[in-house]
């Protein structure tokens, strides 16, 4: 997951520094670190230098074209992982509604018992 957001953020904004892209992620800077530095040896992401101001030398992130692939493939794998919950999820959902319809039917012909009212 981190993988994705973090080739999209690269892709997006190339000039963030590693600590800014930690904050972007939600992550230590060491995470991001390691996540990078798995990235770069992947060949998926690399590195150049470039001058941020008249005083400091940054590094320029770029996604390589087999960065590019890696980002589509691991946004395709996501959303398949999120529509299969999602059709679990509405599955469990129309069986809850169809359980709860039933017992409401059934519920209504009981006579309600005084301490389930009082919460006692």
């Amino acid at each position: 997951m981190f993988d994705h957001r973090l080739l999209n953020l690269i892709e997006q904004r190339p000039e963030l520094s590693q600590r800014e892209l930690a904050e972007q992620l939600g992550v230590s800077l060491g995470k991001t670190h390691y996540l990078l530095k798995a990235l770069i040896e992947k060949g998926l992401v690399k590195v150049g230098n470039f001058r941020r101001n008249d005083n400091k030398v940054a590094y320029l992130y770029q996604l390589t074209p087999s960065g590019l692939i890696a980002k589509v493939e691991l946004a395709q794998a996501f959303l398949g992982r999120k529509e299969a919950e999602y059709e679990a999820l509405h599955a469990e959902i129309s069986a809850l509604r169809t359980e709860l319809s039933k017992a409401g039917g059934e519920a209504a012909a009981l006579p309600i018992a005084q301490s389930s009212v009082d919460g006692a």
